[in-house]
């Protein structure tokens, strides 16, 4: 079952469930990936989805710091209960030790020499890792690696 079948599955399991807040972060959710496919008149897949799902992420993130910057802790619980909906969606995340492998791996497979290379790294990390790691992370690494190269 495709990533975009199980969000209409989980719809649907909401909506008989009456589970309002779920029910509307995933109709959000569903109404971005139908916009996007319109927009570009396309099928979207798997990895395509997980990006819409993570660009939502942190959209919902950026809006809890700003909701709670401004004392709205009302507003910044229901951008709470979204973000948990949504990292529902979301593979499980790898570990310290593991980006820091994925990054030493790709620093070394690239034949990287300094600073100047990072974009053949993350050309390279950055589809293994997408999703599962937080990519700022990621870039701060492979500056780190390549700083020390």
């Amino acid at each position: 079952m495709s990533l975009k079948e199980q969000i209409t599955e989980d719809m649907k399991a909401a909506m008989r469930a009456k589970e309002a807040v779920k029910l509307g972060t995933i109709r959000l959710l569903l109404a971005e990936i139908k916009r996007k496919e319109v927009d570009e008149r396309i099928e979207l897949n798997d990895a395509q989805t997980l990006a819409i799902v993570e660009k939502m992420i942190k959209q919902r993130k950026d809006s809890i710091s700003q909701f709670e910057a401004g004392n709205r802790s009302d507003l910044a619980d229901i951008e709470k209960a979204e973000l948990a909906v949504l990292a529902g969606y979301m593979p499980a995340g790898l570990s310290d030790q593991e980006v820091a492998a994925e990054v030493a791996a790709a620093v070394a497979a690239s034949g990287a020499a300094g600073p100047q290379d990072m974009g053949k790294v993350m050309a390279i990390v950055k589809p293994k890792l997408a999703g599962r790691a937080d990519m700022t992370v990621v870039s701060a690494l492979v500056k780190k690696a390549l700083s020390g190269a």
